[in-house]
Formats: C-alpha cells, structure tokens, sequence
C-alpha cells in the first residue's frame, strides 16, 4: 500500500514564473496557470527507520480538476487514474482493482493541489522556507512549505501529511518532499515535463481488465 500512499505524493509539474517572484508566489501561479501537464517522474520513499529507501520511477499526466493518470513502471507496475468522480488503483501483478470516490481520497493532499480546484490557500498554510542547494548536482531551489489546515480522521478525511514542501528552481517547479503522519518522507523529482498540453481523454478513463478482483463500488461518485 505504499504505492498508494505515494499516489499522493504524487505528483506537481512545471510553472513558467517570474523569477523575481517568491516561491509561494510562484507556486500560487503554476496552480492557476496550469491547467493540464505531463511528464515523468523518480520517488524516493524514507522510512522512519531510516532503513534501505524505497525507489520507483513512472510517468503521470493530468488534466485539473479532477483527472489524471500516475503510472509507476519501475520496480513495480502500479497503475492510478482519476477520472473527474473516482480514483481507481490497479495492481497489474495481483490483477486487482481498487475503487472509490476520488472526493474522499483527495482531502487535503498534494494531489489536491495538483489535480484539484486550485483552492490552496483554504486547504493549506504557506510559507517561504530555505534555500537548498547551489551546485551542478543540486540546483539551488527556493521552498515553498505548505500545512494542511486539516487535520486527518476517518470521518472527514484531511490530510495524511504534517508537511509539504515545493521546490523551485529559478521558474519551475523541480521537487516536492512529503513528511506524512507516518514518520515517512517521500521525495518527488520531476522531469520531461510539458505544460498545457493537448491530453487526450481516453489516458483519463479506466476499464477494469477481464478477471481483476474489484474491491469498492465502481458506480460511486
């Protein structure tokens, strides 16, 4: 299920900004700039315990509010798609099928900023944090860290994070690092990424493959 967590974690793309502008500025703009974007993308998942990290690499695309594709392909094949009502989650190896409505998985999560209606300032508080790296191996990035407002319980939803932070390298979004509730900090960096780009829709829509176990209510909205 880590996999899933990280769907979360998923996923920002690029804004073309001021350079002058501060990084919360900044990433205020790519929210309201960028409607649609895709890319692919390489995780690094930490455990509190600080033992061997996770990796993974994929691809995602999205189309705000609501729609989206995250395709892990390595080591692991996981496929996650939102279709503007639910989220869907199939694991290609188990040929299993998990669905529900994509409201109640959103909540305030980095896939709310990403793919949903641009309402940042509501859901989170933002503030300037410091800047980090300054060689060819790590650009110096200007972070954005974002509080949920929210705090998680079963009936509401919320957040699953304590923190999220963004970080921008001159007029892009680069990275993004998720410490979750779990002790867990999920790294995020961010390549071959194209803004506003014609999508079709068919990446958006799921089909559940002939035999999957289908766990929730695929009529659920």
């Amino acid at each position: 299920m880590t996999g899933m967590r990280c769907l979360f974690a998923v996923f920002l793309a690029l804004s073309a900004t001021s350079a002058a502008a501060g990084a919360v500025e900044q990433l205020r703009h790519f929210i309201a700039s960028t409607r649609s974007a895709e890319g692919e993308f390489q995780q690094i998942v930490i455990g509190e315990s600080g033992r061997q990290p996770q990796q993974s690499t994929g691809k995602f695309a999205f189309s705000r509010p609501g729609k989206f594709r995250w395709e892990y392909e390595q080591p692991y094949p996981q496929l996650l798609v939102g279709d503007g009502k639910r989220l869907w989650s199939w694991d290609r190896d188990l040929n299993q099928v998990t669905v529900r409505p994509l409201g109640n998985a959103l909540g305030a999560t980095p896939a709310a900023i990403l793919f949903g209606e641009g309402k940042i300032d509501r859901d989170f508080d933002l503030s300037e944090g410091a800047a980090s790296g300054a060689d060819e191996a790590e650009p110096k990035l200007a972070w954005v860290e974002a509080r949920p407002r929210q705090v998680a319980n079963a009936e509401t939803g919320g957040a699953g994070f304590q923190l999220i932070r963004f970080g921008f390298d001159g007029e892009r979004l680069h990275r993004m690092v998720l410490h979750d509730n779990f002790g867990q900090t999920t790294t995020v960096a961010f390549s071959h990424l194209r803004l506003n780009p014609r999508l079709d829709p068919g990446m958006f829509h799921f089909e559940p493959p002939s035999g999957a176990d289908i766990l929730g209510d695929p009529s659920s909205q």
